[in-house]
C-alpha cells in the first residue's frame, strides 16, 4: 500500500510563493470610502441642517446614525441602511440627485469596508483628526446668499428633494414636481413654480414663506430666515442656472398661487393683470385668503385666469 502524503508541504509552499497575501490582506478603512460620500453624499449630509441628523462629512458623523438610529451595522452590510439606501432597497434611493446613483464599484467599496468592520482611517473625519472632526464653526457656514444656484442648490436637496424626487418619501414626487436639479426646480411639474425675477410669482417661494398654502417643507421645520433668503435672492437675480445664466421667462406656463388679497388686485403685494375673461367665484375681496390660478406673460407678470376665495 502506498503511504498517504500530507499535504501540508504544499500549502506551505503556496504561501510562500504568494507572499502570503490571503492572511496579511487588511480590512478597507474610512480611508477607501471617504472620497465617495464627498462627491456623492455631503451637499445634503453636512452641517447643523443634515436631514434626520445625519451628517456623512466625517467617520463620527457616519458613525453617530441619524435620529432613527444607526445607518451602519459594522460587518453587516445587508443590515445597514446606508447600504440599503444607495441599492434602492430603502426608499427614497441615495443619493436624491440620482439617476445617475453610484456605480456597482462604488457601493462595493462601501459594502467592503462595512463587512470588515467600519474601520476608522487616515481621512478627513477620522478619529484623531483635527481638522474635520465637524467642530469647526466654519464648517456650519452656509453659502453667502449671492443669487447663484450653489447657494440654494443643497436647500432644495436637503429639504425638499425628500419628497420632491423619482422616489420620495411620498412615493411618485407631489403634483409630479421634482426639486431635485436646477432643470426640473424650472421645469416645474403641473405648473411652473419659479418666475425668474420674481420671488412673490414663484409658487416655490410663496410656500416657504408660508402664503401659498399648505406651507413647506410639509410636514418639517420651516426653513431659516437665511435659507429663505438665499432663496428669494436666486429668484430675484433671475433664477441663474449653475453656469450663471438667468433662466428665460416661462411664458404661457399656468401658476397657480395662493395668498391674501391686499388690494384689488394685488395679491399679498403681487399686481394680478384681470381682464374681460377671468373668473370670479364667492365675490373675492381685500382681505380674502383666495387661490389665484393663472398664467405667466412674457414680461413675467401673471394674468389671472380664475380668482375664488378659499
Amino acid at each position: 500500500m502506498t503511504p498517504r502524503r500530507s499535504l501540508r508541504p504544499v500549502s506551505v509552499l503556496l504561501l510562500l510563493v504568494t507572499g502570503g497575501s490571503a492572511l496579511a490582506q487588511e480590512p478597507p478603512t474610512y480611508a477607501s470610502i471617504a472620497p465617495i460620500l464627498q462627491e456623492r453624499c455631503i451637499l445634503c449630509h453636512s452641517g447643523s441642517s443634515a436631514p434626520l441628523g445625519l451628517r456623512l462629512d466625517s467617520y463620527q458623523g457616519l458613525m453617530a446614525g441619524s435620529s432613527n438610529g444607526a445607518v451602519v451595522v459594522p460587518g453587516n452590510p445587508e443590515a445597514s441602511e446606508l447600504v440599503a439606501r444607495l441599492e434602492g432597497r430603502s426608499l427614497p434611493r441615495m443619493p436624491l440627485t440620482g439617476p445617475p446613483f453610484l456605480d456597482e464599484a462604488q457601493i462595493a467599496s462601501i459594502k467592503d469596508w462595512v463587512l470588515g468592520g467600519a474601520l476608522p482611517g487616515d481621512a478627513p473625519g477620522a478619529p484623531g483628526d483635527a481638522g474635520a472632526g465637524g467642530d469647526d464653526p466654519g464648517a456650519e457656514e452656509p453659502p453667502p446668499a449671492d443669487g447663484t444656484f450653489a447657494s440654494v442648490e443643497g436647500i432644495f436637496l436637503n429639504r425638499c428633494a425628500v419628497c420632491h424626487t423619482e422616489a420620495g418619501a411620498m412615493g411618485a414626487p407631489p403634483e409630479g414636481l421634482r426639486l431635485d436639479s436646477y432643470d426640473r426646480i424650472l421645469r416645474g411639474g403641473d405648473r411652473v413654480v419659479v418666475v425668474p425675477g420674481d420671488p412673490l410669482a414663484s409658487e416655490v417661494y410663496r410656500r416657504i414663506v408660508g402664503r401659498s398654502r399648505p406651507g413647506m417643507p410639509f410636514g418639517g421645520p420651516p426653513l431659516t430666515e437665511a435659507e429663505v433668503e438665499r432663496i428669494a435672492v436666486w429668484i430675484r437675480a433671475g433664477a441663474p442656472s449653475p453656469d450663471g445664466t438667468a433662466a428665460p421667462v416661462p411664458a404661457g406656463g399656468e401658476v397657480r398661487l395662493g395668498g391674501t388679497l391686499t388690494a384689488l388686485w394685488e395679491l399679498d403685494g403681487l399686481p394680478l393683470l384681470v381682464t374681460a375673461e377671468t373668473r370670479f367665484d364667492e365675490d373675492p375681496g381685500v382681505g380674502d385668503y383666495v387661490e389665484v390660478r393663472g398664467v405667466v406673460t412674457e414680461d413675467g407678470g401673471i394674468r389671472a385666469e380664475r380668482i375664488r376665495v378659499r
